[in-house]
């Protein structure tokens, strides 16, 4: 499923080599705290059955179909490390390396600009946390952070996700570590990509405070 996981974490981000999967006892037992062997990734090997996007009206269907709401439920098992009353960290069922894992939402959103950012801030509060623990427990001391957010992105489950994911010197996990990167021009396309991006978030700001003022006003009679 090589083809897939390209897809999944993008043409630049596509391993071509495993993490180590060897670990300690102690190492283990520190991760596997809880549930059983198997949690959720972005992959579909294995028969998975792959999830896509619904209509963002549709949002109990999609929650009551989702592999993460089901762990997160108790109906699916998952090896889990940590919990709170935001978010759930578990270990990923088809890691790229040896302690890969991902932070979840308890509550159902399909996409990172769909999560509220209170959401989002107390998941990535958590990345240090951890990260720190899933690094000593797997003998590493670095480890990548990331979100495939939207279909071309390659985001196959559509429940928002952080990927924490281990790393070793010379690991080769990814293709894109041998590759130059080409230095930014300062020419009309990228000044007219910083206007345009700088354009968006003002519309979206206004959208935003709007939405805001109107929540506020209390109802009038007329």
């Amino acid at each position: 499923m090589e083809n897939r996981r390209l897809a999944v974490l993008c043409s630049h981000l596509r391993p071509v080599g495993r993490g180590s999967s060897s670990g300690s006892a102690s190492a283990s037992a520190r991760l596997s705290t809880s549930g059983c062997s198997f949690g959720s990734s972005d992959d579909d090997r294995g028969g998975k059955k792959k999830q896509r996007p619904s209509d963002p009206g549709d949002r109990r269907s999609s929650a009551e179909d989702c592999v993460f709401c089901r762990i997160i439920r108790g109906e699916s098992p998952a090896f889990k490390l940590y919990e709170d009353e935001k978010c759930l960290c578990i270990l990923d069922s088809n890691p790229l390396s040896h302690g890969h894992s991902l932070i979840i939402p308890k509550s159902h959103y399909s996409s990172l600009e769909a999560t509220p950012p209170d959401v989002v801030a107390a998941m990535c509060s958590k990345v240090p946390f951890i990260g720190s623990a899933i690094m000593r427990a797997a003998g590493c001391d670095s480890f990548n952070l990331l979100v495939n957010n939207g279909a071309a992105a390659g985001q196959v489950i559509f429940h928002t996700h952080i990927h924490i994911i281990p790393r070793k010197a010379r690991d080769c996990l990814w293709t894109s570590e041998s590759l130059r990167r080409r230095p930014l021009n300062f020419n009309q396309d990228a000044s007219r990509l910083v206007n345009h991006v700088k354009e968006e978030l003002s519309n979206m700001s206004n959208v935003s405070k709007v939405s805001n003022d109107s929540k506020g006003q209390e109802p009038t009679l007329s």
